[in-house]
């Protein structure tokens, strides 16, 4: 293990200023005499006790009682041993680091796995930046791409490290053969595709991205972690992802997409009271609102707003205006942000123009610049207002039944606020924007208080097996019911369950067979690419009536396996009887055919004390 010299540690120490270090992770503000204080990274608090000394070079939390240098604060955070953690520092700051004669240094044996897929990453974008420079007609037809197709200016690239992935190369393989890093390295970095067993060489490691648009994610702290690739018509047919309009990079030991959020290491250092977080829905769109001067645009790895997503957004400020294109799904996707907001402790609004049928932020900011964005304030919506018009846009004209469920939707949601007092605010809201009494919101809050203490039922809701459908029909309903509420069991259904198990004759039935089909055949893209499945009002009806009931605290692996127990028992039963017919009707022992249907009967008892069972991995 290499040993860094004492003198060149110290000199480290001496020239880094702690308040750089922390920054990267902690919106800091000054508190006088060289001190800062921020909220911890370390507990939840909302209250900053966190407090940096400049001037004496160490932190101190005092409300959990931590506390260090600059290199304690990168091991506490990032997760480093003392020697990684010294060479990030040092590496950030253009330090180079000198060790003890005979210790070599960090060698690639020793150099750490995720550091080495941080290097493997700037080399990445140092060369897709490359190739959309070149002099060559793919580089001038991506720089044309950019500017005339986008409407973006060169220097937005330039600042973004906007890349180009060649159509048919192996220059970035050669790269990373040529810096020598480990197989492993290699192999999880996740921008090339290696067999198993195989020794990656120029041969071997296919790239992940070809003929795509490069935009390099970076985490908080500004390291490049992965890649969004855009499709172009330079992409070739024989791509994995060919049909996809985005490929993000897989999950590696440096990305995680829950953890992340676009631009958020720009964005950080302009949001503060009065200028809130501004989250869109694609990295583009954040690109476009930074081009015209928006600079606390942020977006998520797709729509799926995570709850570390939020986490992490609070850590900076607390203030986040939601900005998702007007279409289903990105309503979709603002109604899913809106109760994990309350729930983070996160002051939201939702930006809208009015008389606009359909709003694109993208489209909207390239037309009129940074003065869309104060139109689109002013009809800004807080959180209980936007969900009354997301759950009920025409009061006057809803029946009983419709305010009703707008009531217990909107009740659901303010229930999910941090404090008390933030529930007991949004409740009020909900009885005077709906006219309900303060008593009836009561009594709903009481229905979905006690729903927790029951498993999760509703008492006032019928079981999602009782829809107007017969019983033997109820169990395709209670499998459909698991997959819209727990996605990650969907896989695993799509390959357990079988096709001819299912009665398609009714809607329940038919939505399961296409939504398993699809995960099957074409991956799952999340709840907000249901709609393309959803071709008639009866499914459409059943899937939103399904998607209302608020589960509970659902053994889903439970309920899970009795429905494919239930429906393998529904199509095996009739089969073991028809055989048994027979076997009762062939009479005489050597009867030929008498071997084979016992064999087929024993088969099918053997599947039926057996049946298919997800595991509690799943």
């Amino acid at each position: 293990m290499p040993v860094i010299k004492a003198n060149s540690l110290r000199d480290l120490k001496n020239r880094v200023n702690i308040h750089d270090v922390v920054i990267r992770v902690v919106a800091l503000k000054k508190a006088g005499g060289g001190r800062f204080k921020g909220l911890c990274p370390f507990h939840a608090e909302k209250t900053p006790s966190f407090n940096v000394s400049a001037d004496k070079g160490f932190f101190k939390c005092f409300g959990c009682g931590k506390a260090g240098d600059a290199i304690n604060f990168v091991m506490e955070t990032e997760g480093l041993p003392f020697t990684e953690a010294v060479e990030a520092i040092a590496q950030r700051s253009g330090f180079t680091l000198e060790y003890e004669e005979g210790s070599g240094g960090p060698s690639k044996e020793t150099r750490s796995l995720r550091q080495e897929i941080f290097d493997i990453h700037d080399l990445a974008a140092d060369f897709y930046r490359h190739a959309f420079l070149a002099p060559t007609p793919h580089g001038d037809f991506i720089r044309d791409y950019w500017v005339q197709n986008r409407k973006f200016a060169p220097e937005l690239a330039e600042e973004f490290k906007i890349g180009f992935a060649p159509v048919d190369d192996t220059g970035l393989a050669a790269v990373m053969l040529k810096r020598k890093f480990s197989e492993d390295a290699l192999r999880q970095c996740g921008l090339f595709f290696i067999r198993d067993g195989a020794i990656p060489t120029l041969g071997v490691m296919r790239p992940r991205f070809r003929g795509r648009l490069m935009i390099p994610i970076r985490d908080h702290q500004g390291r490049i972690v992965a890649f969004t690739a855009r499709q172009l018509t330079l992409t070739p047919q024989d791509d994995a992802s060919h049909e996809a309009k985005y490929v993000n990079s897989p999950e590696t030991p440096i990305f995680t997409k829950s953890n992340l959020l676009f631009n958020l290491d720009r964005a950080r250092s302009h949001a503060g009271e009065g200028h809130p977080f501004v989250l869109v829905e694609g990295q583009l769109d954040a690109l476009r609102c930074w081009s015209v001067g928006l600079k606390t645009a942020i977006a998520p790895q797709g729509t799926s707003i995570t709850e570390g997503q939020l986490a992490l957004l609070k850590r900076y400020h607390a203030q986040v205006e939601c900005f998702f294109d007007s279409d289903s799904a990105g309503q979709k996707a603002a109604l899913r942000f809106l109760p994990m907001a309350l729930k983070a402790g996160l002051e939201v609004r939702f930006l809208t123009l009015a008389g606009a049928a359909k709003l694109d932020p993208d489209l909207l900011f390239l037309e009129k610049g940074l003065t869309a964005y104060d139109e689109v304030r002013r009809g800004a919506l807080a959180a209980m207002p936007f969900a009354r018009q997301a759950f009920l846009p025409e009061p006057t004209k809803a029946s009983f039944n419709e305010r009703m469920q707008a009531v217990r939707s909107m009740v659901e949601i303010a229930l999910q606020a941090e404090t008390q007092v933030a529930r007991d605010d949004y409740l009020q809201q909900v009885s005077l924007l709906l006219g309900v009494q303060p008593d009836a919101i009561r009594s709903e809050v009481a229905i979905l208080e006690k729903r927790r203490y029951t498993g999760g039922k509703d008492p006032a809701a019928p079981t999602p097996s009782t829809h107007g459908e017969t019983h033997t029909k109820g169990y395709e309903e209670h499998l459909l019911y698991v997959c819209l509420h727990n996605e990650a069991l969907l896989h695993d259904l799509s390959t357990h369950l079988a096709h001819e198990w299912i009665d398609t004759t009714g809607t329940a039935g038919l939505l399961l067979d296409k939504l398993l089909a699809e995960v099957l055949h074409n991956g799952w893209q999340g709840r907000e690419t249901l709609d393309q499945l959803l071709e008639s009002e009866e499914e459409k009806s059943l899937a939103a009536t399904l998607l209302f009931q608020t589960p509970g605290e659902e053994d889903w692996v439970k309920i899970a396996n009795e429905g494919l127990r239930h429906l393998q028992k529904r199509f095996l039963e009739p089969k073991k009887q028809q055989i048994e017919l027979e076997i009762a009707s062939k009479g005489a022992i050597g009867d030929p055919t008498l071997p084979s249907l016992l064999k087929q009967r024993a088969a099918i008892t053997r599947q039926l004390l057996n049946p298919p069972k997800l595991s509690l991995a799943s």
